[in-house]
């Protein structure tokens, strides 16, 4: 009885740490999948943006559009692992990014801002 609640309970832990591991991106990343971290910060005098973007797949992206609230940039393509800094255009009202790609990747997101500490420039 023991010795069945064990082995039950280790093939449930075995179980479980197998979909883990081969759920985990890092180990097996997907064919197509893309990174998007739109960031701005408001200064007194100016604001400071940009737009990181990195493709986390396994296969290339191409045609990724890169859509500022009317304003767009296009990349043919967007190799696996490789990351680009883009300048959002001036005048543009920083409220969120939306990139789309042929392969179907179509995602959206707001810009963030940092966090404010006291003492801090720009706090």
């Amino acid at each position: 009885m023991k010795i069945g609640l064990i082995a039950t309970g280790a093939g449930g832990i075995i179980i479980i740490v197998t979909i883990l591991i081969f759920s985990s991106p890092v180990l097996f990343p997907v064919q197509y999948d893309l990174f998007l971290d739109p960031f701005k910060d408001p200064q007194d005098l100016f604001t400071m943006a940009r737009v990181t973007l990195q493709n986390t797949g396994k296969a290339p992206l191409t045609n990724v559009i890169i859509d500022y609230d009317g304003y767009t940039d296009k990349i043919p393509i967007l190799k696996p692992g490789q990351k680009l800094i883009l300048s959002p255009p001036t005048g543009n009202k920083l409220e969120h990014v939306t990139v789309t790609t042929d392969e179907g990747i179509s995602m959206t997101k707001p810009y963030r801002l940092p966090t404010k500490m006291p003492g801090m420039m720009g706090s």
